[in-house]
């Protein structure tokens, strides 16, 4: 069994962005992700990741499901931050499920526009199906790039292999889930800086299956 995926568009668009974005990887490219949301023309210097945590909503996750992020150190202390503030968007999002909200602080902190619309979307899925989730879910290979604008692109996969649905009232295994033949995911994430110093995530787009991500 496996995770659900955050929402994407169709799919070919969906591929397209996200293997030119994982292609070009250099500040001066213009991937097709970036161009669908117009951000700042620049961005403040970004604060790192101690520095920041005062003021951050609570986030909790139970004990039998775990979020496990490779990759959180790259020796730039702006990229760290961006990704401290990806990984703190992916824990707001599950932390919602479980609290069983669409609406809570975490995800109005960590996310803004599409991102936010995608996010509701996304829980929403899970609340309506009466699902929550357990066991571990491994993001790697997790890579960050500035553009022109002053956003950050974040393009990570996600290993799900251990991870997998349960129903949220008995935490039982949800075995009519289909089998989690794809448990890959390739996630492209756009990220704008806000006043209060937060990389704020502004857009996902997820390809389940992704070869980028397959071992």
């Amino acid at each position: 069994m496996k995770r659900r995926s955050l929402p994407a568009a169709a799919a070919a668009v969906a591929a397209l962005s996200l293997l030119l974005a994982a292609c070009g990887g250099s500040d001066d490219d213009n991937a097709n992700a970036d161009d669908k949301i117009k951000g700042a023309d620049s961005a403040t210097p970004s604060p790192s990741p101690s520095d920041s945590a005062a003021g951050r909503p609570e986030i909790e996750l139970p004990d039998d499901a775990k979020n496990v992020f490779e990759d959180t150190e790259t020796g730039d202390p702006k990229k760290d931050a961006v990704l401290a503030d990806n990984a703190d968007m992916v824990n707001a999002l599950d932390d919602a499920i479980f609290r069983g909200s669409t609406d809570t602080d975490a995800l109005n902190f960590f996310l803004a526009d599409i991102g936010r619309m995608k996010a509701t979307q996304f829980i929403k899925g899970y609340l309506d199906d009466n699902h929550a989730w357990a066991g571990t879910t491994r993001y790697f290979d997790r890579q960050v790039s500035f553009r022109d604008d002053g956003a950050a692109v974040v393009i990570y996969c996600a290993d799900e292999r251990d991870a997998y649905l349960i129903d949220a009232k008995t935490g039982e295994a949800d075995n009519e889930t289909s089998a989690g033949t794809k448990p890959y995911v390739l996630y492209n994430t756009r990220h704008e800086q806000n006043e209060q110093g937060v990389w704020q995530t502004v857009n996902v787009i997820s390809d389940r299956g992704a070869a980028k991500c397959k071992p």
